[in-house]
């Protein structure tokens, strides 16, 4: 089994390969670096053993021999590893050393380039590092040379070139020292300089200054690694090229309280808008309490006129009962359905099933009102949906006359998040997606009302909102469209 030494890229999770994704899925341990971002590491399965081997300055988890002996005795033990490092693990990766340790172990390897930061972290800021009106060449240097040697090994007369762009990697506690020898090699004092800060995160920072007073600018804005540092005219396309600090959302943590996979269309959306998705699910989906009814409703499903669906997790839960009982949607000839919105009619028609209706607003109330112009009395409908849903649904169709049968498809009960607190604290939106999500995160916290304030609470529709307002948590942004989408465009609308 070879070890594979991958390239995590600069931090957004989009800039991922596709090899090095599926590599992480299939990982039997991850050894992993500071750089490796926690979108990243959490595509490894849940039975993935985790291993950090950050190194930040004056803090190493481990030397690098250390990481060398590591990397050969789990290969050795047959596992299958993934060694995950930030950006590219051949630039200033150190990667070609453990390579080389491997090797000589007889130990085969696999290298995934992923993108490095010296190209990500200045095109995130705006800033191309060649342009043809601006340099004919780009130089990728590091700011820390190999401790060991004697003398540096790089030549600031050719670096000092007005005509090429510098990116420099590692340079934050040698920025003084490097802007003064590119400065007496010939370089102009004011030559721009831009210092990139977490590039391509919703953390990112750029400081545009000079050569003359980058260390000092630094110093003040308080900018420490990691950084990347780029020197040369192409700087000053900044302010015409930036894009991904315009985003709407940009530099906002959001906290996402629903489980995934639901939450990861979302989360998506949100680091679309520039925002950082912060996952804390508050609550899990698990099997009702008498899951025999829902199963042999789905046995005598052709009893039924109409079949209403609440959610994606109702219709998951169906079509495993459909499998159970070796049927498929051919089951469901004859039978009219509803879904309650959206995301659920889209869950239906993946199965090749296109809902008869979907009211325009998404709850309960609406669903009746379109249901009860669609059915005339004594219609058998069936209510396949959580198992905590409100009664509204069902009692204004059997006040009409409609026969239902309610099944409880799914419970969701509360999970617990131990770190919640400093998730809550790092965040500045906290959304909420149903109205037991908000009682779990008023029951998971000792003080919600003050740990949500200061912070924009935003709810998926009224339901949710009343709430969140019942527990003290007054929202300040409420979709108009019941649904994580509606939520999100919300937010931006909102900003």
């Amino acid at each position: 089994m070879p070890v594979f030494l991958v390239g995590a890229g600069p931090g957004d999770p989009g800039l991922l390969t596709l090899r090095a994704k599926h590599l992480i899925e299939t990982a039997d341990v991850l050894v992993y670096d500071y750089l490796a971002a926690e979108p990243i590491l959490a595509f490894a399965a849940p039975e993935c053993e985790r291993i950090y081997v950050g190194k930040r300055a004056k803090a190493h988890t481990m030397s690098q021999d250390e990481i060398n002996a590591l990397l050969v005795r789990l290969a050795l033990e047959g596992k299958r590893v993934v060694r995950l490092k930030g950006g590219d693990p051949f630039v200033f990766g150190r990667g070609g050393e453990e390579a080389q340790v491997l090797r000589a172990a007889g130990i085969e390897f696999e290298v995934v380039p992923g993108i490095t930061a010296g190209i990500a972290a200045p095109a995130y800021a705006g800033i191309p590092v060649t342009h043809r009106a601006h340099n004919t060449a780009v130089t990728f240097v590091t700011g820390h040379e190999d401790p060991s040697k004697d003398l540096s090994t790089l030549d600031w007369s050719k670096l000092a070139d007005p005509h090429q762009t510098l990116v420099f990697y590692m340079a934050m506690s040698n920025l003084a020292q490097i802007s003064a020898a590119l400065i007496r090699h010939g370089l102009a004092a004011v030559t721009p300089v831009a210092i990139v800060h977490e590039g391509t995160k919703p953390a990112q920072q750029t400081l545009v200054t000079t050569l003359e007073n980058a260390s000092a600018d630094a110093e003040r804005a308080r900018i420490g690694p990691p950084a990347i540092v780029v020197v040369g005219d192409v700087v000053g396309l900044r302010e015409e090229l930036r894009w991904f600090d315009r985003r709407p959302l940009f530099g906002k943590r959001v906290l996402i309280t629903r489980q995934a996979p639901s939450s990861d269309a979302f989360a998506e959306r949100l680091r679309e808008a520039g925002a950082e998705p912060v996952l804390a699910p508050l609550i899990r989906i698990v099997p009702p309490e008498d899951a025999q009814a829902a199963a042999a409703a789905v046995r005598t499903i052709g009893d039924f006129d109409w079949v209403v669906f609440s959610s994606r997790n109702g219709v998951e839960r169906f079509w495993q009962e459909l499998a159970g009982a070796q049927l498929d949607a051919r089951a469901l000839s004859g039978v009219r359905i509803a879904a309650i919105g959206p995301r659920t009619a889209e869950a239906l028609q993946t199965r090749g099933i296109t809902p008869d209706f979907v009211p325009s607003r998404y709850v309960s109330e609406s669903v009746a009102e379109g249901l009860l112009a669609r059915t005339k009395p004594s219609d058998r409908v069936l209510l396949f949906r959580a198992q905590e849903a409100r009664d509204v649904l069902p009692d204004t169709l059997r006040h009409a006359g409609r026969a239902v049968t309610v099944v409880a498809a799914y419970r969701a009960v509360r999970a617990p998040v131990p770190d919640l607190a400093r998730l809550v604290e790092r965040c500045d939106i906290l959304t909420f997606t149903s109205a037991g999500i908000v009682r779990s995160f008023v029951a998971q916290l000792e003080d919600a009302v003050a740990a949500a304030r200061g912070k924009i609470v935003a709810c998926i529709g009224p339901i949710t909102a009343q709430a969140a307002r019942d527990a003290g948590l007054e929202p300040g942004v409420v979709a108009e469209e019941f649904t994580t989408e509606g939520l999100a465009r919300s937010l931006v609308a909102a900003r």
